[in-house]
């Protein structure tokens, strides 16, 4: 696959959380980009420099280093509800194209510039920002339908990424949970859980959150 647009966060305020700041309104930028894992969630910390999340709690992190949604998943959108939603709109790092990210494997491993590794850990599960920042009629039940989240990744070895550069796919676990699988089982299809649970690859915090749903 191929990299589009690497995208970075402006803070700005989000009434929609009741938070001081969100980072959603993420803005292509140019050159490279120095990526490294951001250690355990709570600081706000994410794998892109220059990049942060507002929610603490809920984003960033390990495990949500690394936002990727596609092109191709865009256009659908844009012919669903009749806008033009470009790269960043969503709040993802990386757009893409050329590769079904949702299909992609939980566990599954990327390789990019200067040496850099990510493994998809989940995906992007909506929220009330995320909701108010689209400004759409029914906008989290349509995303819930549709299924087309975008997986997060961790960084497995640090690197760099910019506009023009190849992802490449260099490991597919031996399972067939995908990003997709993930947040419907996530997004209320329980009897997906069981099957999700008994992969290694999904990552504890990920095992915790679904067991207790």
């Amino acid at each position: 696959m191929k990299i589009i647009s690497v995208n970075v966060g402006r803070p700005r305020e989000n009434p929609w959380k009741g938070l001081g700041a969100t980072y959603i309104d993420k803005r292509p930028v140019d050159g490279p980009v120095q990526v490294t894992s951001p250690g355990p969630k709570g600081d706000g910390s994410v794998g892109l420099a220059g990049d942060r999340v507002g929610d603490v709690e809920h984003h960033g992190g390990t495990d949500q280093a690394v936002y990727v949604y596609s092109t191709e998943d865009y256009g659908h959108f844009n012919q669903l509800v009749g806008r033009d939603f470009g790269a960043g709109a969503f709040g993802e790092n990386l757009t893409t194209t050329g590769y079904d990210v949702n299909a992609a494997l939980i566990g599954e491993r990327w390789a990019g510039p200067g040496g850099l590794v990510l493994q998809v850990t989940g995906a992007r599960i909506p929220c009330g920002t995320f909701r108010g920042w689209i400004d759409e009629r029914g906008w989290l039940k349509t995303f819930t339908r549709e299924a087309r989240p975008g997986p997060y990744l961790r960084v497995v070895a640090p690197g760099f990424v910019e506009a023009g550069a190849d992802l490449e796919i260099v490991h597919r676990p031996d399972h067939e949970v995908t990003a997709a699988m993930f947040f419907r089982a996530a997004m209320g299809e329980r009897e997906l859980v069981p099957r999700i649970l008994e992969i290694p690859e999904l990552p504890q915090a990920e095992k915790d959150w679904l067991s207790g749903m």
